[in-house]
């Protein structure tokens, strides 16, 4: 049995237990989350260099998983334009069924194999670009099928699973598996697997953006002033590089447009 569908020995009582020691037992099984990405980090590695690569050949990102999976991959990839202000094409976020499921689950999607191909198909996927797969049980015929059909066009796959020695890890370029053991309400993966999924998400896309240059030293250099809260923290961000009081980072972002590379260049 997959180590994400056994039950865990120390949650056999959850039920009967009081608020305070339900959530002492969430809180310490997370912390198990932590070791079980350390522990990825080789296979995280090289995933953040072939998407690095993959971006400066001029190809793009996509992410694709079912559920809980999908529902990670479609928020970090929605997270990357406004974060590090590429196109909103660069990151692109694929779950089985479409973006109703998003909303409203469909448990049944993941076992449509045909569907991620005609997805992928959709979205024009080409062999300059790089599909990352993810799995918690490394099972999932829609992700196995997609990885297929990125291999079939040699194009670079990745997989994220939550269980050791899968499908998926065997079949992709790049296997990452952080395996983080039985969950608090049995097969659960929303909680202990989708949080180092998570975790793992941020990482490939935040190393990788900043690999491209979409940060200066640890601050966004990409922003766009699309509200108040980020014209204000460019200004702040001026006024760190340029050692200057807001008053002058304000006018000087004016005179370059909103533009911050353009900005702390022209100094």
């Amino acid at each position: 049995m997959l180590r994400t569908e056994m039950r865990n020995p120390k949650t056999y009582n959850l039920d009967k237990m009081n608020t305070h020691d339900m959530l002492k037992i969430i809180s310490d099984e997370n912390l198990n989350v932590f070791s079980a990405v350390e522990k990825a980090l080789p296979g995280i590695e090289k995933a953040c260099d072939a998407v690095t690569q993959t971006i400066k050949n001029g190809g793009r990102v996509f992410y694709i998983g079912s559920g809980t999976s999908g529902r990670l991959g479609v928020c970090d990839a929605a997270e990357c334009p406004p974060t590090f202000g590429v196109p909103y094409d660069l990151f692109n976020g694929i779950i089985a069924g479409g973006r109703e499921c998003m909303f409203k689950a469909a448990e049944n999607a993941e076992d449509n194999a045909d569907l991620s191909v005609e997805d992928l198909k959709n979205n024009e996927f080409s062999c300059k670009d790089i599909l990352i797969g993810i799995s918690a049980s490394g099972s999932a015929s829609y992700v196995i099928s997609a990885i297929n059909y990125a291999k079939s066009l040699g194009s670079k796959t990745v997989s994220i699973t939550n269980n050791p020695d899968t499908q998926m890890e065997t079949l992709a370029d790049i296997g990452i598996c952080a395996d983080t053991g039985e969950e608090v309400v049995t097969g659960s993966t929303r909680m202990k697997a989708g949080t180092a999924q998570k975790i793992i998400l941020n990482m490939i896309s935040t190393v990788s953006m900043t690999k491209c240059g979409c940060v200066y030293e640890n601050m966004m250099i990409n922003l766009k002033p699309t509200n108040k809260k980020l014209r204000k923290r460019m200004i702040g961000i001026v006024t760190e590089i340029l050692k200057c009081n807001e008053e002058k980072a304000e006018e000087l972002l004016e005179e370059n447009f909103w533009n911050i590379r353009s900005t702390v260049e022209g100094k």
